[in-house]
């Protein structure tokens, strides 16, 4: 990952930020998913509520949202959210020119910024029972 304009937003290298091509991205919010939220605390000493977590992470979402529009909608940029992630991660995943990711370079709310792409598994190889 690399930082981009001296930004805390970190943006996977492999995304050409010069490039007007349509993209499909992983956007990670800083704020973590409710439950790791809560053991992290633990882990601390501290107290947090899986309630008040998730009530963190849905301010997560609504400022995200206000940032879009700052960042993209009032710029005119043209992009979709294709999916919100609350659970296992906290994020969405989206589509917009690769240019337009350094919009988000002054974003409170985001982490990092990683290529949409599928990742397939071979299977394990079975022994085959030959007698």
């Amino acid at each position: 990952m690399k930082e981009t304009m001296n930004s805390p937003v970190k943006v996977d290298p492999s995304i050409n930020l010069s490039s007007e091509k349509v993209i499909s991205v992983i956007v990670e919010f800083k704020t973590k998913p409710a439950k790791i939220a809560v053991l992290e605390a633990e882990a601390q000493g501290m107290d947090m509520t899986l309630d008040k977590a998730k009530e963190h992470v849905e301010q997560s979402h609504q400022a995200f949202e206000q940032e879009l529009h700052t960042f993209l909608d009032d710029n005119k940029v043209d992009y979709r959210i294709k999916h919100r992630y609350k659970t296992a991660f906290n994020g969405v995943s989206m589509e917009l020119p690769a240019s337009e990711i350094k919009r988000f370079m002054g974003s409170s709310v985001i982490s990092r910024i990683y290529p949409n792409e599928e990742v397939q598994l071979d299977p394990p190889i079975q022994p085959s029972d030959q007698m």
